[in-house]
C-alpha cells in the first residue's frame, strides 16, 4: 500500500475544512520505545566497531529497516511504524545515537587517557557531552541557511530517504534502489569504497572533482613525488610529513570563514525560498560563539588549567579551543554536505599541530585536541538526517509541516544524544581498563609526545596558499579548497577512482536521459550508498568475532 509522503496514519483530521498535518511524535509510546532500543543497540556498536577497527559505523539505516520490518507484524502496537515519519525518526536517533557515543564521547576522553591523564576523563567528558548537544543544535537552527540549503547534496541522507520512500511506493523506484543496493553491496565486498562511487551522482561536480584530485594526489604521493625532484619540498613522497594538507586546509578553511561571513553580509540571489531567514543564522552563529567560548572556560576550568598556565596564555586557551572547535564544525558541515564524507580526526590534528606551535604544554593540548574533535560530527550526522526528513515531508512543499517535523527530528537526536551519554558513562571504564582505547586517540597522544619542528609552521603557511587560492576561486557554493583538502587528508586513492568514474557516468548518462536520467540516477546513487553503508556495517559488527581484516 502506498502512501502519501507528506501525510501520515496518525495525523489529526482537518479542521474548519482546512487541511492540517500533524508529524509524529517522538515522545509517543511505541514511538518512543523504539527509539530508546535503537540507541542503545547504536551506541553500544558504535562504541565496540571504533575501538575495534578505527571507523565509524553508519546505522541510519538500520533504524529504517528496524521500523519498516516491526511495520509488518500485524499487531496494533506496531501499526505506527508504517508512517516514513517514524521510520525517519528511527533512522535519525540510532544515527545519532552511534556517532555520538563512538566519535563525540568515547573518542574525546580517550585522548587524556592516551596520554597517560585518567583524572582527566570525567571532566573532558562533561565538556564533551555539552559539546555534542549543542553541536547537533546549531545544525537544526544552520539547517535550510544560505550556508547549510536543505537543497544541499547531504549524500547519506538522500540514501535513508530514498530507502524508505522506495520500501514505502514500491514499483520502479523501488527496482532502481534495489539496483543500486546490489551494485554498493558487491563493490563494497571487493574493497571498493561505493559510497564514494555514489556521491559522485548526486553532489556539485566541481567539488566533488577536487575531491577526487586530492585522494589520487594522496594516494599516489609516494610514487608522484619520490624522486630527487620533489626531495627537498615532500621527503620520500610522503605528503603528510610536509604537512601539504594541512597547510591546504587552513589556507582554504580561513578562507571559508570569510566566505561564510560575506555570505551573511549578501542578499539571497537564487531565488530559493528557505525555512530559515539570514536573521536566524546570524543568531544561530552567535549562539555557537558565546556557547563554545561558555564550553571552552568550562573545559579549562575542569581540567584545571588555571594552575598550569598563566593568565594570558589561559585566555589564548579559551579563545583559541572556540574558535578552532567553531571553524572545525564549518569545515566538517560543509565537507559532509557536499561530498558525505568529512576529515574530523585530521582537522582535529591540525587543531592540535596549531596549539603545539603556539606553545601550550601537554595537558592543555589534550584538551583542546579532545573538544576539537568533539565538534563537527554531530553536526554533520544531523545535517544528514535533517536531509532525509525533508525529502520525506515533500521538500518543504508544506513549511508548517517541515518545520514541525524538523523539531520532532531534533528531539529524537537529542533523546539518541542522552542515551548515548548515559551508555557511554557506564561503560567507558571497561573499555579502557582493556586498553580497548579508538586507535586516533594513541596518533594525538603520539603527536603531543613527539612534539613540532619550528619548520612545521612555515610548511603549514606555505601551503595555505594554494588552499586559499582554489577555495577562493571555486567560490562559497562550490567549496573546492575544503574538498580538495579534504582529499588531501585521506589516504583512499580507490575513493579517488571512484569518485572520478561517476562523475564521467554522471556526464554521460545525463546527457542522454536528460532531466529523467538525472532523477534515475539520484535513486540508483542513494541505493549505491545504502548498499555499501549496509555492507560495511554488518562487515564490521562480525569482524570483531570472527578475526576477519
Amino acid at each position: 500500500m502506498q502512501h502519501d509522503l507528506t501525510a501520515d496514519p496518525t495525523a489529526a483530521p482537518p479542521a474548519g475544512g482546512a487541511e492540517r498535518r500533524r508529524h509524529p511524535s517522538v515522545f509517543e509510546p511505541a514511538t518512543l520505545a523504539l527509539i530508546i532500543l535503537l540507541c542503545v543497540f547504536g551506541a553500544i556498536i558504535g562504541m565496540q566497531i571504533l575501538v575495534s577497527l578505527g571507523v565509524s559505523a553508519n546505522t541510519s539505516l538500520i533504524g529504517a529497516l528496524a521500523a519498516m520490518v516491526l511495520a509488518r507484524i500485524p499487531l496494533g502496537l506496531f501499526a505506527r511504524y508504517r508512517s516514513i515519519h517514524v521510520q525517519n525518526l528511527a533512522q535519525s536517533a540510532i544515527s545519532g545515537a552511534t556517532f555520538g557515543a563512538a566519535n563525540s564521547l568515547l573518542l574525546p576522553i580517550g585522548i587524556p587517557y592516551a596520554l597517560g591523564r585518567p583524572d582527566l576523563v570525567l571532566p573532558m567528558f562533561a565538556g564533551v557531552a555539552l559539546a555534542m548537544l549543542l553541536d547537533a543544535y546549531l545544525l537544526y537552527r544552520m539547517f535550510d541557511t544560505k550556508v547549510f540549503p536543505a537543497s544541499g547534496a547531504w549524500p547519506p541522507g538522500v540514501a535513508a530517504a530514498e530507502a524508505i520512500k522506495a520500501g514505502d511506493e514500491g514499483g520502479r523506484k523501488a527496482v532502481l534502489l534495489g539496483v543500486g543496493v546490489a551494485i554498493g553491496a558487491i563493490g563494497s565486498f571487493f574493497k571498493i569504497p561505493m559510497s564514494a562511487f555514489g556521491i559522485a551522482f548526486i553532489g556539485n561536480i566541481w567539488a566533488l572533482a577536487m575531491f577526487g584530485i586530492g585522494l589520487l594526489l594522496r594516494g599516489y604521493s609516494g610514487p608522484l613525488f619520490g624522486g630527487d625532484a620533489f626531495a627537498g619540498i615532500i621527503p620520500g613522497g610522503d605528503m603528510m610529513k610536509a604537512y601539504i594538507p594541512h597547510g591546504v586546509m587552513i589556507g582554504a578553511g580561513l578562507v571559508a570563514l570569510l566566505q561564510v561571513g560575506s555570505t551573511l553580509l549578501r542578499r539571497d540571489t537564487d531565488g530559493a525560498v528557505r525555512t530559515q531567514s539570514d536573521a536566524a543564522l546570524r543568531r544561530a552563529l552567535g549562539l555557537g560563539t558565546a556557547g563554545y567560548i561558555a564550553l571552552a572556560m568550562l573545559i579549562a576550568a575542569a581540567g584545571g588549567l588555571w594552575a598550569e598556565l598563566s593568565w594570558g596564555m589561559l585566555v589564548a586557551f579559551v579563545v583559541y579551543a572556540a574558535f578552532a572547535a567553531f571553524v572545525h564544525e564549518l569545515i566538517v558541515g560543509l565537507a559532509a554536505m557536499h561530498s558525505g564524507w568529512f576529515p574530523a580526526f585530521a582537522v582535529a590534528l591540525i587543531t592540535l599541530i596549531i596549539g603545539m606551535l603556539v606553545g601550550f604544554p601537554p595537558t592543555a593540548l589534550a584538551l583542546l585536541v579532545a573538544f576539537s574533535a568533539a565538534t563537527g560530527p554531530a553536526f554533520a550526522d544531523m545535517g544528514y538526517d535533517l536531509k532525509a526528513g525533508h525529502i520525506l515531508r515533500g521538500n518543504g512543499a508544506d513549511p508548517e509541516f517541515e518545520r514541525d517535523g524538523r523539531r520532532q527530528q531534533l528531539l529524537a537526536a537529542m533523546v539518541a544524544f542522552l542515551v548515548a551519554i548515559v551508555v557511554v558513562f557506564f561503560s567507558w571504564e571497561t573499555y579502557f581498563a582493556q586498553d580497548m582505547l579508538p586507535p586516533v586517540d594513541r596518533v594525538y597522544a603520539a603527536t603531543i609526545g613527539a612534539g613540532v619542528a619550528p619548520e612545521v609552521a612555515r610548511s603549514l603557511a606555505l601551503w595555505a596558499i594554494p588552499g586559499a587560492l582554489v577555495q577562493w576561486l571555486g567560490g562559497s557554493k562550490r567549496q573546492m579548497g575544503i574538498l580538495f583538502a579534504t582529499g588531501l587528508l585521506l589516504n583512499a586513492p580507490l575513493a579517488g577512482w571512484a569518485v572520478l568514474v561517476g562523475i564521467l557516468i554522471r556526464a554521460v548518462w545525463t546527457r542522454w536521459r536528460g532531466e529523467e536520467g538525472r532523477s534515475e540516477m539520484e535513486v540508483v546513487a542513494a541505493g549505491v550508498i545504502a548498499g555499501d553503508a549496509l555492507f560495511s556495517f554488518f562487515d564490521s559488527v562480525t569482524k570483531p568475532f570472527t578475526g576477519r581484516r
